[in-house]
Protein backbone atom coordinates (compact mmCIF):
# COMPACT_ATOMS: atom_id res chain seq x y z
CA UNK A 1 0.00 0.00 0.00
CA UNK A 2 2.01 3.36 -1.28
CA UNK A 3 1.80 6.39 0.73
CA UNK A 4 0.61 9.27 -0.51
CA UNK A 5 3.35 12.07 -1.00
CA UNK A 6 2.88 15.22 0.52
CA UNK A 7 2.83 18.08 -1.32
CA UNK A 8 5.67 21.16 -1.04
CA UNK A 9 2.44 23.01 0.59
CA UNK A 10 1.54 20.84 2.82
CA UNK A 11 4.84 19.63 4.05
CA UNK A 12 5.83 23.70 4.56
CA UNK A 13 2.43 23.87 6.30
CA UNK A 14 3.14 20.55 8.48
CA UNK A 15 6.51 22.31 9.68
CA UNK A 16 5.10 25.69 10.47
CA UNK A 17 2.31 23.76 12.62
CA UNK A 18 5.51 21.72 14.38
CA UNK A 19 7.77 24.48 15.24
CA UNK A 20 4.53 26.69 16.74
CA UNK A 21 3.71 23.56 18.83
CA UNK A 22 6.98 23.37 19.87
CA UNK A 23 7.29 27.33 20.49
CA UNK A 24 4.28 27.23 22.75
CA UNK A 25 6.54 24.69 24.81
CA UNK A 26 9.50 26.09 25.15
CA UNK A 27 8.93 29.35 25.30
CA UNK A 28 6.27 28.46 27.81
CA UNK A 29 8.88 26.71 29.96
CA UNK A 30 12.03 28.98 29.42
CA UNK A 31 10.20 32.97 28.63
CA UNK A 32 10.19 34.81 25.47
CA UNK A 33 13.71 36.38 26.08
CA UNK A 34 15.07 33.14 27.81
CA UNK A 35 14.21 31.01 24.91
CA UNK A 36 16.49 30.37 21.84
CA UNK A 37 15.63 29.72 18.04
CA UNK A 38 18.01 26.63 18.07
CA UNK A 39 16.02 25.51 21.24
CA UNK A 40 12.26 25.57 19.43
CA UNK A 41 13.95 24.38 16.37
CA UNK A 42 15.85 20.98 18.60
CA UNK A 43 11.83 20.87 19.81
CA UNK A 44 10.58 20.20 16.85
CA UNK A 45 13.12 17.93 15.27
CA UNK A 46 14.46 20.88 13.00
CA UNK A 47 17.54 22.71 11.95
CA UNK A 48 17.56 26.41 12.57
CA UNK A 49 17.46 26.65 8.61
CA UNK A 50 14.05 25.79 8.90
CA UNK A 51 12.81 27.60 11.11
CA UNK A 52 14.01 30.63 9.40
CA UNK A 53 12.58 29.21 5.98
CA UNK A 54 9.46 29.67 8.24
CA UNK A 55 10.00 32.73 10.31
CA UNK A 56 11.69 35.72 10.48
CA UNK A 57 12.39 35.72 14.40
CA UNK A 58 10.53 34.47 17.48
CA UNK A 59 8.48 37.43 17.84
CA UNK A 60 6.87 36.54 14.56
CA UNK A 61 6.87 33.15 15.33
CA UNK A 62 4.68 33.96 18.10
CA UNK A 63 2.35 36.83 16.15
CA UNK A 64 1.85 33.40 13.42
CA UNK A 65 0.54 31.66 16.77
CA UNK A 66 -1.48 34.34 17.85
CA UNK A 67 -3.48 34.45 14.68
CA UNK A 68 -3.96 30.94 14.56
CA UNK A 69 -5.12 30.98 17.94
CA UNK A 70 -7.22 34.20 17.90
CA UNK A 71 -9.23 32.35 14.50
CA UNK A 72 -10.07 29.45 16.71
CA UNK A 73 -11.79 31.80 18.94
CA UNK A 74 -13.27 33.39 16.78
CA UNK A 75 -15.35 30.43 15.59
CA UNK A 76 -16.18 29.21 19.14
CA UNK A 77 -17.86 32.67 19.60
CA UNK A 78 -19.47 32.67 16.32
CA UNK A 79 -20.63 29.63 16.77
CA UNK A 80 -22.32 30.48 20.85
CA UNK A 81 -23.57 33.13 19.12
CA UNK A 82 -25.82 31.37 16.19
CA UNK A 83 -27.60 29.42 18.21
CA UNK A 84 -31.21 30.43 18.55
CA UNK A 85 -30.74 30.35 22.44
CA UNK A 86 -31.34 33.94 24.72
CA UNK A 87 -28.73 36.24 24.76
CA UNK A 88 -27.26 35.55 28.37
CA UNK A 89 -27.33 31.66 27.43
CA UNK A 90 -24.87 32.52 24.59
CA UNK A 91 -22.76 34.43 26.59
CA UNK A 92 -22.73 31.60 29.34
CA UNK A 93 -21.53 29.16 26.75
CA UNK A 94 -18.89 31.44 25.20
CA UNK A 95 -17.96 31.73 28.86
CA UNK A 96 -17.97 27.94 28.79
CA UNK A 97 -16.21 27.36 25.64
CA UNK A 98 -13.19 29.69 26.99
CA UNK A 99 -12.91 28.37 30.16
CA UNK A 100 -12.43 25.13 28.31
CA UNK A 101 -9.89 26.21 26.04
CA UNK A 102 -7.93 27.43 29.19
CA UNK A 103 -7.68 23.91 30.58
CA UNK A 104 -6.86 22.62 27.50
CA UNK A 105 -4.40 25.60 26.61
CA UNK A 106 -2.51 26.04 29.74
CA UNK A 107 0.86 26.89 27.98
CA UNK A 108 -0.89 29.75 26.01
CA UNK A 109 -2.86 31.33 29.03
CA UNK A 110 1.52 31.83 30.51
CA UNK A 111 2.48 32.62 26.77
CA UNK A 112 -0.51 35.32 26.30
CA UNK A 113 0.66 37.06 29.59
CA UNK A 114 4.16 36.33 29.23
CA UNK A 115 4.34 38.25 25.90
CA UNK A 116 2.20 41.13 26.91
CA UNK A 117 4.78 41.86 29.60
CA UNK A 118 7.44 41.30 26.73
CA UNK A 119 5.01 43.85 24.39
CA UNK A 120 5.45 46.45 27.45
CA UNK A 121 9.20 46.73 26.56
CA UNK A 122 9.45 46.42 23.23
CA UNK A 123 7.47 48.97 20.94
CA UNK A 124 8.23 47.61 17.88
CA UNK A 125 6.50 44.28 19.34
CA UNK A 126 4.07 45.95 21.34
CA UNK A 127 2.57 47.58 18.00
CA UNK A 128 2.27 44.47 16.01
CA UNK A 129 0.63 43.05 18.79
CA UNK A 130 -2.04 45.49 19.78
CA UNK A 131 -2.75 45.43 15.87
CA UNK A 132 -3.60 41.46 16.04
CA UNK A 133 -5.63 42.35 19.43
CA UNK A 134 -7.62 45.50 18.04
CA UNK A 135 -8.85 42.84 14.74
CA UNK A 136 -9.84 40.39 17.03
CA UNK A 137 -12.06 42.81 19.17
CA UNK A 138 -13.40 44.52 15.76
CA UNK A 139 -14.48 40.90 14.69
CA UNK A 140 -16.21 40.70 18.32
CA UNK A 141 -17.75 43.43 18.30
CA UNK A 142 -19.26 42.82 14.75
CA UNK A 143 -20.78 39.28 16.13
CA UNK A 144 -22.10 41.23 18.96
CA UNK A 145 -23.60 44.05 16.67
CA UNK A 146 -25.70 41.63 14.45
CA UNK A 147 -26.96 39.52 17.30
CA UNK A 148 -28.11 42.57 19.14
CA UNK A 149 -29.78 43.55 15.56
CA UNK A 150 -31.32 40.13 15.71
CA UNK A 151 -32.83 40.89 19.28
CA UNK A 152 -33.63 44.27 18.58
CA UNK A 153 -31.37 45.63 21.69
CA UNK A 154 -29.55 48.44 21.37
CA UNK A 155 -26.33 48.66 23.31
CA UNK A 156 -26.29 51.59 25.71
CA UNK A 157 -22.68 51.99 25.06
CA UNK A 158 -20.52 52.04 21.90
CA UNK A 159 -20.04 48.18 20.64
CA UNK A 160 -16.35 48.60 20.40
CA UNK A 161 -16.66 49.50 24.46
CA UNK A 162 -18.81 46.80 25.46
CA UNK A 163 -16.47 44.27 23.60
CA UNK A 164 -13.45 45.90 25.40
CA UNK A 165 -15.48 45.17 28.52
CA UNK A 166 -16.16 41.42 27.91
CA UNK A 167 -12.30 40.81 26.71
CA UNK A 168 -11.16 42.41 30.29
CA UNK A 169 -13.51 40.16 32.63
CA UNK A 170 -11.83 37.42 30.23
CA UNK A 171 -8.31 38.59 30.87
CA UNK A 172 -8.97 38.73 34.67
CA UNK A 173 -10.13 35.38 34.82
CA UNK A 174 -6.94 33.72 32.68
CA UNK A 175 -5.02 35.88 35.34
CA UNK A 176 -6.88 34.65 38.23
CA UNK A 177 -6.26 31.38 36.58
CA UNK A 178 -2.58 31.72 36.35
CA UNK A 179 -2.50 32.26 40.14
CA UNK A 180 -4.54 30.41 41.65
CA UNK A 181 -6.74 27.80 39.12
CA UNK A 182 -8.50 25.65 42.14
CA UNK A 183 -10.20 29.18 42.86
CA UNK A 184 -11.76 29.45 39.90
CA UNK A 185 -14.89 27.77 38.97
CA UNK A 186 -15.62 26.36 35.77
CA UNK A 187 -18.58 28.75 35.03
CA UNK A 188 -17.17 31.57 36.81
CA UNK A 189 -16.50 33.29 32.99
CA UNK A 190 -19.86 32.02 31.72
CA UNK A 191 -21.64 33.23 34.92
CA UNK A 192 -19.77 36.85 34.42
CA UNK A 193 -21.09 37.14 30.89
CA UNK A 194 -24.88 36.25 32.09
CA UNK A 195 -24.86 38.63 34.69
CA UNK A 196 -23.35 41.13 32.55
CA UNK A 197 -25.64 40.58 30.12
CA UNK A 198 -28.68 40.82 31.78
CA UNK A 199 -27.81 44.03 33.31
CA UNK A 200 -26.89 45.24 29.69
CA UNK A 201 -30.24 44.40 28.35
CA UNK A 202 -32.17 46.02 31.66
CA UNK A 203 -29.88 49.34 30.75
CA UNK A 204 -31.13 49.59 27.12
CA UNK A 205 -34.61 48.89 28.14
CA UNK A 206 -35.26 45.19 28.46
CA UNK A 207 -36.65 43.08 25.41
CA UNK A 208 -37.85 45.07 22.01
CA UNK A 209 -41.81 44.46 21.67
CA UNK A 210 -40.78 42.16 18.60
CA UNK A 211 -38.73 39.82 21.17
CA UNK A 212 -41.81 40.43 23.68
CA UNK A 213 -44.14 39.09 21.14
CA UNK A 214 -41.94 36.12 20.50
CA UNK A 215 -41.50 35.01 24.14
CA UNK A 216 -45.59 35.50 24.77
CA UNK A 217 -46.26 33.50 21.90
Amino acid sequence: MSTQRLTRKERQERTRSSLMNSAAAVFSDRGMEGASIDEVAEHAGFTKGAFYANFESKEQLFLAMLEANFADRLEEIDRALGTEEEPEAQARQAGLDFHRFLEFSEEWERLFFEFAAYASRNEEFRAELVARYRMLRDRVAQMMARRAEEIGVEPPVEMAELTLMTFAMANGVAFERLLEPEAVPHDLYGSMLEIFFIGLRAKAGGFSSSESTRRGQ
